[in-house]
């Protein structure tokens, strides 16, 4: 019965991809025109990135952002980032954000969604809205409370807080969760059943093992939201032992001027490890986006 409807999904995958394909050859060449294009637009701030890395901060002064850098291979300013900005240090309290937050956040989130995608009870209706509502409300308007709420917890300057704050914030997977548990079949769940399973087992085996391509997803993307995120350890953690990959980057920044090839060095090598990941994990994020489509 599992391989019927992996059987029957894969082939609804294929009928969106066939529907997508361009068959005009003018639509084909405008296409590529228009994905160049947004290439470019996104690697030159790249490019620029790097190129200021490369250059002494009076080089930078005198010839200014587009000039090419006297010495290519000058490497000193990642070295001086790395440990003036406290990196090593930085990516172990990041590391430890991600790898605690994460896992309870992807296995709260897969009950949450279980319970309200199989179960039938009172007031369902209404926990949905409930779940609904927070999306619609701006974070910095619920800043003051939830910072008052950290700080009579006894949580304020601890690596506690961005835990906590991390794991209880992502609403959107939960409706990531939804919509797919919502296409593997009721049949699986009675077979279980029958077989004298409890719901626990029924979500543990059955549940969780279709849900792979839907968690993949939303393992990478909480993975890079904690990696960039800045404000949440600025507000929550601001102990200089405390901070993280993002929050370093503060480190350059002056109150009149900043010293921009230290900075833009820092940022080369905090942005490498999201693009390492997303190079290797994005067949995991289109496989979720389009198995979250098919219905």
């Amino acid at each position: 019965m599992i391989e019927r409807w992996k059987e029957k999904r894969q082939q609804n995958k294929d009928e969106i991809k066939d529907t997508f394909i361009i068959s005009s050859p003018f639509g084909r060449v405008m296409a590529y025109v228009l994905l160049i294009i947004f290439l470019i637009l996104v690697i030159a701030p790249l490019l620029i990135i790097v190129n200021i890395s490369l250059k002494t901060n009076a080089e930078y002064m005198m010839n200014g952002v587009y000039s090419f850098p006297e010495k290519i291979l000058n490497f000193q300013n990642y070295v001086t980032a790395f440990i003036s900005g406290k990196y090593g240090m930085a990516f172990i309290n990041t590391a430890i954000l991600i790898c605690v937050s994460v896992p309870v956040s992807i296995l709260v989130g897969t009950m949450v969604a279980y319970a309200l995608g199989r179960f039938e009870f009172r007031l369902k209706k209404l926990m949905f809205i409930l779940f609904l509502i927070p999306t619609f409300i701006p974070g910095m308007t619920v800043t003051i409370a939830t910072f008052t709420l950290i700080k009579n917890l006894g949580l304020f300057n601890t690596r506690l807080a961005g835990m906590l704050l991390y794991i209880g914030t992502d609403i959107m997977q939960i409706y990531i969760f939804l919509q797919f548990i919502s296409q593997i079949p009721f049949a699986l769940d009675e077979s279980a059943k029958l077989d004298g399973a409890s719901r626990f087992r029924v979500y543990w085996s059955i549940i969780l093992p279709q849900m792979k391509p839907a968690i993949a997803t939303c393992v990478i993307l909480k993975v890079l939201s904690i990696y960039n995120d800045f404000f949440t350890p600025y507000m929550y953690m601001p102990k200089s032992n405390l901070r993280t990959v993002a929050t370093a980057l503060n480190t350059f920044a002056g109150d009149r001027m900043a010293d921009w090839p230290l900075m833009s060095a820092a940022i080369v090598f905090v942005a490498l490890p999201t693009l390492i990941l997303y190079f290797f994990m994005q067949r995991f994020i289109i496989n979720g986006v389009s198995d979250g489509a098919v219905k």
